[in-house]
């Protein structure tokens, strides 16, 4: 059988040996084109006469999505594909109008969305009271919602399948802060629900409130009389709550928001339907001072 040799020097030598760096450059860019990202960046570390295939953009435009013009159709030029898989993946793209995010998975190169609070279906979400709309530097979009005071909790978001990425596992996050007057989520689970939308979706319950996270809360009641108001105390949990009880609970994010887990779907893309995101706490007390930037969907990591 004969061996394949990459040094760089081109031939087929009297013992069989095929030098695959001999092979026109745009036969190794198409081999490559069959891999992925990650492989490229390794086999462009193998010589030079790899790193021109690999680098091409022969190789990445396979590696970027079908309809990615059509989403990105006003992005600033970029000098190659290459470019534009990585810029992509650092820098997500308002579409629609600012109501959508979209971005790639480093990794997979699947398609990634967050979907804006303005997109979302927030309950009371134009009743001034109870909901506001602020501006926050940090915020990939122009508005974001604060949550005052409801006693009726409930925000939900929709997406067509056909914008995901196929055969793909894909799981939803609630992306969010909690404000200094945070209240009413306190051991309070909130309900949610993900599925196609005419289905009823996995349900399971999870939590909002980043304190039960970080440590753990110890009340001490009221006096009779009055003499002392009802005071609040935090003290570290030995070990994150989650790790015991298999619950999910909020996550802090390098662009300095919150997330927390809403669950999963996957996508097969043999047909148009709506994925649905719903959340809600409905128990009769009123709750507020979450800021709340949008739901995000995103490939499930194979690390």
């Amino acid at each position: 059988m004969s061996t394949v040799r990459t040094d760089g020097r081109g031939g087929v030598n009297d013992s069989g040996v095929l030098d695959i760096c001999a092979l026109p450059d745009d036969c190794i860019a198409a081999i490559i084109s069959f891999t992925t990202a990650l492989d490229a960046c390794r086999l462009s570390l193998v010589s030079t006469v790899f790193k021109t295939a690999a680098d091409s953009d022969t190789v990445w435009v396979k590696f970027l999505p079908s309809d990615c013009q059509n989403l990105i159709s006003e992005y600033p030029a970029v000098s190659s594909k290459k470019d534009l898989y990585f810029r992509l993946c650092d820098n997500p793209v308002l579409i629609e109008d600012g109501r959508k995010s979209f971005s790639l998975d480093k990794r997979s190169g699947k398609k990634c969305y967050m979907l804006a609070a303005r997109d979302l279906t927030i309950i009371w979400g134009d009743t001034p009271s109870y909901w506001k709309w602020i501006t926050l530097p940090d915020s990939r979009f122009s508005e974001v919602a604060e949550l005052l005071s409801v006693c009726w909790f409930e925000v939900r978001g929709r997406i067509n399948t056909h914008m995901l990425s196929p055969m793909t596992h894909y799981k939803a996050y609630l992306v969010f802060k909690a404000t200094m007057a945070t209240f009413g989520f306190d051991y309070q689970p909130v309900e949610v629900t993900v599925g196609l939308t005419g289905t009823e979706g996995r349900k399971q319950t999870v939590y909002v409130d980043i304190e039960r996270e970080r440590g753990q809360r110890y009340w001490i009641p009221t006096r009779r009389g009055g003499m002392f108001r009802n005071l609040m105390m935090r003290q570290p949990a030995s070990r994150p709550l989650r790790e015991s009880n298999g619950q999910q609970y909020p996550k802090d994010r390098k662009d300095g928001w919150s997330e927390v887990e809403l669950g999963e779907f996957f996508n097969e893309g043999l047909e148009d339907g709506e994925l649905e995101v719903s959340i809600l706490q409905l128990a009769g007390h009123w709750k507020g001072g979450l800021v709340i930037q949008g739901i995000e969907i995103r490939p499930v990591s194979s690390i």
